[in-house]
């Protein structure tokens, strides 16, 4: 008689390769990554319900690619919602992470980043503002403790917000950078929320215009950190508590305002936060109570153009000049 394969199980779900490593140096196997994944899931999964999921996944001998579109052998069990997207024309089959088993399968998959809309419900409500703080490529090492740009920079939206009267809360990226969160009361509207973030933005920025910048153009920033704020109505944010794919599984993990000074983002791993949390969930426990957004921070937003609009026409601007002068031709006006 042929010898059957055990199958390993956890929810459910048929695990494989569990002992393999998760991808070429990455220090963790696949059974850490579920391991850590199934132990984490109540205090993740309020970050993943009800949101369209994107992951980023891992193959072995493969770069890491980002899957909006749910695959086709994805089990019937996975909650879905189809969304339009206007860019590619069609509409993607998002997977909605509702239940741990979900989050399981996932892993199994080695989908090893969760992406969650800031969209959340079948009405799209807006539920908060991120501002993300994207250091120069450097950042790692030259961003943290109480001196290094990214803390500096963090220190400046944070009094951007007390001067507004909002509170925020924040985490590590799981990177380099940092994700400053504000919790805002329903009934937000998109453009209201993306007005207001921007305000914040260029009001951090111009606290200390020597540390931290809204220039969407990398190589303009001159080596500044970057208060980025699109992230907002459809685009997506790491969660908090997920692993990113660097060497040894760095998660995104929550830090409060006294302890920013202390901390540097390769302390939280798969292999540690949960040494770290214990039966804490500090990302949940301290986060603030939802807020109205103040008429003239939103009015002052929307007097701000959205970078990434303002970096493409600049962009095309630039281009246009450049073909005049290949030309011959003096530059016309708008270039």
């Amino acid at each position: 008689m042929a010898k059957t394969k055990a199958v390993e199980q956890r929810h459910g779900v048929d695990l494989s390769n569990l002992d393999a490593e998760l991808f070429e140096g990455a220090q963790v196997t696949k059974r850490a990554l579920v391991e850590y994944l199934d132990a984490i899931a109540d205090r993740m999964l309020p970050e993943l319900r009800d949101r369209p999921l994107s992951v980023i996944r891992v193959r072995p001998g493969s770069p890491p690619f980002m899957q909006k579109n749910l695959p086709s052998y994805a089990p019937d069990w996975i909650s879905r919602v189809g969304v339009w997207a206007f860019a590619s024309h069609r509409e993607i089959d998002y997977a909605l992470c509702q239940d741990v088993r979900t989050l399981v399968w996932f892993a199994n998959q080695r989908a090893v980043e969760y992406h969650p809309t800031l969209l959340r419900g079948s009405e799209w409500a807006v539920t908060h503002l991120v501002i993300d703080l994207d250091p120069p490529d450097d950042g790692l090492d030259t961003g943290w403790g109480a001196t290094g740009s990214v803390v500096r920079t963090a220190r400046l939206v944070e009094r951007a917000l007390q001067e507004t009267g909002l509170r925020g809360i924040a985490k590590t990226s799981g990177a380099k950078g940092l994700h400053i969160v504000v919790p805002v009361v329903a009934g937000t509207s998109v453009d209201g929320a993306a007005a207001a973030t921007r305000a914040l933005a260029v009001r951090a920025a111009l606290l200390d215009p020597t540390v931290a910048t809204t220039e969407f153009v990398r190589d303009q920033r001159g080596g500044k950190v970057f208060v980025d704020s699109t992230r907002s109505g459809g685009a997506t944010v790491v969660a908090a508590y997920s692993p990113r794919v660097r060497p040894g599984l760095p998660v995104s993990f929550p830090v409060s305002w006294a302890d920013l000074d202390e901390v540097h983002p390769r302390d939280f791993t798969v292999t540690t936060a949960l040494g770290l949390l214990g039966s804490t969930d500090p990302w949940h426990a301290d986060m603030p109570a939802d807020q109205l957004l103040p008429d003239d921070l939103v009015a002052e937003g929307q007097l701000i153009p959205v970078a990434r609009v303002q970096a493409m026409h600049a962009g095309k601007r630039r281009k246009a000049a450049e073909r005049q002068a290949s030309d011959g031709r003096p530059p016309q006006p708008g270039c």
